[in-house]
Protein backbone atom coordinates (compact mmCIF):
# COMPACT_ATOMS: atom_id res chain seq x y z
CA UNK A 1 0.00 0.00 0.00
CA UNK A 2 1.39 3.45 -0.99
CA UNK A 3 1.90 5.26 2.28
CA UNK A 4 0.92 8.46 0.88
CA UNK A 5 -2.09 7.09 -0.80
CA UNK A 6 -3.40 5.71 1.92
CA UNK A 7 -3.65 8.86 3.69
CA UNK A 8 -7.18 10.75 3.71
CA UNK A 9 -7.20 14.10 2.76
CA UNK A 10 -9.36 16.04 5.29
CA UNK A 11 -12.20 18.29 4.42
CA UNK A 12 -11.73 21.94 6.36
CA UNK A 13 -14.68 24.29 6.87
CA UNK A 14 -14.99 26.43 3.91
CA UNK A 15 -14.36 23.47 1.28
CA UNK A 16 -16.51 21.62 -0.88
CA UNK A 17 -15.23 18.60 -3.03
CA UNK A 18 -17.57 16.59 -5.31
CA UNK A 19 -16.56 13.55 -7.81
CA UNK A 20 -18.13 13.54 -10.83
CA UNK A 21 -19.16 10.06 -12.25
CA UNK A 22 -16.38 10.54 -15.21
CA UNK A 23 -13.61 10.70 -12.29
CA UNK A 24 -13.54 14.56 -12.55
CA UNK A 25 -12.34 16.02 -9.07
CA UNK A 26 -13.95 19.66 -8.33
CA UNK A 27 -12.50 21.85 -5.13
CA UNK A 28 -14.31 24.78 -4.09
CA UNK A 29 -12.80 27.12 -1.30
CA UNK A 30 -13.01 30.56 -0.15
CA UNK A 31 -9.89 31.46 -2.52
CA UNK A 32 -11.62 30.09 -6.00
CA UNK A 33 -12.39 26.51 -7.50
CA UNK A 34 -9.93 23.60 -9.29
CA UNK A 35 -10.34 20.46 -11.25
CA UNK A 36 -8.49 17.71 -11.70
CA UNK A 37 -9.39 14.98 -13.78
CA UNK A 38 -8.00 11.35 -12.81
CA UNK A 39 -7.27 8.47 -14.07
CA UNK A 40 -10.24 5.76 -14.69
CA UNK A 41 -8.20 3.39 -12.90
CA UNK A 42 -7.88 5.24 -9.33
CA UNK A 43 -11.31 5.04 -7.36
CA UNK A 44 -12.20 8.73 -4.96
CA UNK A 45 -14.57 8.62 -2.87
CA UNK A 46 -16.03 11.42 0.02
CA UNK A 47 -16.39 9.17 3.23
CA UNK A 48 -17.51 10.54 6.65
CA UNK A 49 -15.36 10.68 9.51
CA UNK A 50 -15.50 10.98 12.92
CA UNK A 51 -13.81 14.37 12.75
CA UNK A 52 -15.66 15.33 9.39
CA UNK A 53 -16.05 14.45 5.97
CA UNK A 54 -12.50 13.17 3.98
CA UNK A 55 -11.69 12.19 0.53
CA UNK A 56 -10.25 8.55 -0.04
CA UNK A 57 -8.04 7.55 -2.63
CA UNK A 58 -7.84 4.04 -3.54
CA UNK A 59 -6.71 1.16 -6.09
CA UNK A 60 -8.09 -1.91 -7.69
CA UNK A 61 -4.44 -3.91 -7.74
CA UNK A 62 -0.88 -3.71 -7.25
CA UNK A 63 -0.35 -2.94 -10.81
CA UNK A 64 3.28 -0.92 -10.90
CA UNK A 65 0.81 1.86 -12.79
CA UNK A 66 -1.58 1.59 -10.59
CA UNK A 67 0.87 2.00 -7.44
CA UNK A 68 2.91 5.08 -8.74
CA UNK A 69 -0.56 6.92 -9.61
CA UNK A 70 -2.45 6.37 -6.38
CA UNK A 71 -0.02 8.63 -4.37
CA UNK A 72 0.67 10.61 -6.96
CA UNK A 73 -3.63 11.69 -7.25
CA UNK A 74 -4.13 11.49 -3.59
CA UNK A 75 -1.63 14.43 -3.57
CA UNK A 76 -2.44 16.85 -5.84
CA UNK A 77 -5.95 16.45 -4.50
CA UNK A 78 -3.88 17.54 -1.65
CA UNK A 79 -2.26 20.49 -2.62
CA UNK A 80 -5.68 21.57 -4.06
CA UNK A 81 -7.27 21.55 -0.89
CA UNK A 82 -4.35 23.64 0.76
CA UNK A 83 -4.79 25.86 -2.46
CA UNK A 84 -7.98 26.78 -2.55
CA UNK A 85 -7.80 27.59 1.50
CA UNK A 86 -4.09 28.70 1.93
CA UNK A 87 -3.04 29.48 -1.70
CA UNK A 88 0.93 28.96 -2.56
CA UNK A 89 3.60 31.36 -2.96
CA UNK A 90 6.83 31.91 -4.19
CA UNK A 91 9.60 34.50 -3.68
CA UNK A 92 12.34 35.48 -5.97
CA UNK A 93 15.39 37.43 -5.10
CA UNK A 94 16.91 39.36 -7.84
CA UNK A 95 20.41 40.56 -7.20
CA UNK A 96 23.11 42.16 -9.37
CA UNK A 97 24.39 45.79 -9.68
CA UNK A 98 21.94 47.89 -11.78
CA UNK A 99 19.64 45.01 -10.99
CA UNK A 100 15.45 46.40 -10.56
CA UNK A 101 12.01 45.06 -10.50
CA UNK A 102 8.92 46.59 -11.01
CA UNK A 103 5.00 46.21 -11.23
CA UNK A 104 3.72 48.53 -13.89
CA UNK A 105 -0.25 47.47 -13.98
CA UNK A 106 -0.50 43.74 -14.37
CA UNK A 107 3.33 43.71 -16.02
CA UNK A 108 6.82 42.78 -13.77
CA UNK A 109 9.25 44.81 -15.54
CA UNK A 110 12.77 43.02 -15.22
CA UNK A 111 15.94 45.23 -15.58
CA UNK A 112 18.48 42.73 -15.48
CA UNK A 113 21.51 43.32 -17.49
CA UNK A 114 19.99 42.78 -21.03
CA UNK A 115 19.93 45.87 -23.44
CA UNK A 116 16.16 46.20 -22.79
CA UNK A 117 14.08 45.70 -19.93
CA UNK A 118 12.17 42.35 -19.77
CA UNK A 119 8.32 42.32 -19.45
CA UNK A 120 6.13 39.32 -17.78
CA UNK A 121 2.38 39.82 -17.51
CA UNK A 122 0.22 38.00 -15.53
CA UNK A 123 -1.87 35.32 -16.49
CA UNK A 124 -5.42 33.64 -15.59
CA UNK A 125 -4.83 32.70 -11.46
CA UNK A 126 -1.37 33.73 -11.28
CA UNK A 127 -0.29 37.05 -9.13
CA UNK A 128 2.51 39.22 -8.70
CA UNK A 129 3.88 41.40 -6.12
CA UNK A 130 6.87 43.85 -5.75
CA UNK A 131 7.00 43.85 -2.06
CA UNK A 132 8.78 47.23 -0.67
CA UNK A 133 11.93 47.10 1.55
CA UNK A 134 10.39 47.07 4.77
CA UNK A 135 8.05 44.57 4.15
CA UNK A 136 9.53 42.11 2.28
CA UNK A 137 9.96 38.55 3.50
CA UNK A 138 13.65 37.43 3.80
CA UNK A 139 15.45 34.51 1.83
CA UNK A 140 17.27 31.41 3.23
CA UNK A 141 20.56 33.87 3.17
CA UNK A 142 19.23 36.84 4.38
CA UNK A 143 18.50 38.77 1.29
CA UNK A 144 15.21 40.47 0.86
CA UNK A 145 12.46 39.04 -1.30
CA UNK A 146 11.52 41.37 -3.97
CA UNK A 147 8.87 39.21 -6.33
CA UNK A 148 6.20 37.48 -5.02
CA UNK A 149 4.12 34.97 -7.00
CA UNK A 150 0.83 33.57 -6.04
CA UNK A 151 -1.96 31.99 -6.66
CA UNK A 152 -3.99 28.60 -5.75
CA UNK A 153 -2.42 26.03 -8.12
CA UNK A 154 0.64 24.87 -6.95
CA UNK A 155 1.92 23.70 -10.64
CA UNK A 156 0.68 26.93 -12.00
CA UNK A 157 3.13 29.47 -9.35
CA UNK A 158 6.11 26.85 -9.68
CA UNK A 159 5.74 26.93 -13.65
CA UNK A 160 5.16 30.72 -13.68
CA UNK A 161 7.97 31.55 -10.80
CA UNK A 162 10.50 29.48 -13.22
CA UNK A 163 10.24 31.10 -16.19
CA UNK A 164 10.67 34.21 -14.38
CA UNK A 165 14.00 32.74 -12.83
CA UNK A 166 14.66 31.52 -16.58
CA UNK A 167 15.30 35.45 -17.59
CA UNK A 168 18.53 35.66 -16.08
CA UNK A 169 19.31 31.97 -14.23
CA UNK A 170 21.84 32.97 -11.15
CA UNK A 171 25.78 33.41 -12.37
CA UNK A 172 27.98 30.39 -9.84
CA UNK A 173 30.59 33.23 -9.83
CA UNK A 174 29.06 36.95 -8.67
CA UNK A 175 25.71 35.01 -7.82
CA UNK A 176 24.45 37.43 -9.67
CA UNK A 177 20.69 36.62 -11.93
CA UNK A 178 17.16 35.62 -10.15
CA UNK A 179 16.93 32.95 -7.84
CA UNK A 180 14.36 31.56 -5.38
CA UNK A 181 14.30 32.94 -1.87
CA UNK A 182 15.08 28.99 -0.61
CA UNK A 183 17.50 28.29 -2.90
CA UNK A 184 21.26 27.96 -2.41
CA UNK A 185 23.59 28.72 -5.43
CA UNK A 186 26.66 27.05 -5.20
CA UNK A 187 29.59 29.26 -5.52
CA UNK A 188 32.68 28.71 -8.12
CA UNK A 189 36.34 30.08 -7.24
CA UNK A 190 37.45 32.89 -9.98
CA UNK A 191 40.81 31.82 -11.72
CA UNK A 192 43.68 32.44 -9.82
CA UNK A 193 46.33 35.24 -11.06
CA UNK A 194 49.48 33.00 -11.35
CA UNK A 195 52.60 34.54 -10.24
Amino acid sequence: MSRIGRLPVVIPAGVTVNVSPDNVVTVKGAKGELTLKVNKNISVAIVDAEKGQEVVVTRPNDDKENRAMHGLYRKLIANMVEGVTKGYQIGLIVNGVGYKVSKQGKKLVLNVGYSHPVEIEETDGITLECPNEKEAPVGIDGAKVSILVKGIDKEKVGQFAANIRAVRIPDPYHVYGIRYADEVVVRKEGKKNSK
